[in-house]
């Protein structure tokens, strides 16, 4: 019995002792972001199950969290920007390496653009940002012609945005497990007083 919990214990990678990681904001900004991209991506396409009386205030909550993504995405844009990621650690393959950087551009494009689409989609569609305290309206009047395809663009944008933040998660424990490198450790919140 001991045996098989060595083995088991053996089989899951532990935090390095010396590890260079990626600063606290930069983390928090990470998983932050994660949760409200599939939060919000979970409420659009669930929009046609959503019961007709409480369809509006779904569909406002899904812009909301699409503002407060764009807001974060600017914030981890600035963010990046003054401060320098830690380096790849030196055991990365070369593929991975060269991979890397295009990878999550594209991530930072789809970000980008898939909530701009759906503010389009969402003002054309003669909607208005409802936060409680504050309206905005745009005073713009609905417009089948911008709303339909710019909705379809939005869809089809969210499908990409998720399938590479689900390959960049497939990487990430491919790294962990697999090539039982530090890549995945660097973005992981501290924990144990580490």
């Amino acid at each position: 019995m001991t045996q098989v919990s060595a083995v088991d214990t053996a089989s899951v990678p532990t935090q390095p002792a010396r590890l260079v990681r990626y600063s606290g904001t930069a983390i928090a900004l990470h998983w932050i972001m994660a949760a409200l991209i599939f939060f919000s991506a979970g409420l659009g396409l669930l929009l046609d199950d959503w019961p007709k009386d409480s369809k509006l205030f779904w569909i406002n909550i899904h812009a909301q969290v699409g503002l407060a993504v764009l807001a974060l995405l600017i914030a981890r844009v600035w963010w990046r920007r003054t401060h320098t990621p830690p380096p790849l650690p030196a055991e990365v393959s070369a593929f991975s390496r060269r991979a890397s950087h295009p990878a999550h551009l594209l991530i930072y494009v789809l970000m980008l653009l898939t909530p701009l689409v759906g503010i389009v989609a969402f003002v054309w569609h003669a909607r208005v940002f409802d936060f409680g305290l504050f309206t905005i309206d745009f005073g713009v009047k609905s417009n089948g012609a911008v709303f339909h395809p710019a909705e379809d663009i939005h869809l089809w944008l969210t499908y990409g945005l998720l399938a590479l933040v689900g390959g960049h998660a497939v990487a990430a424990l491919w790294h962990h497990f697999v090539s039982r490198d530090t890549v995945l450790w660097r973005m992981l919140p501290r924990s144990g007083g580490q």
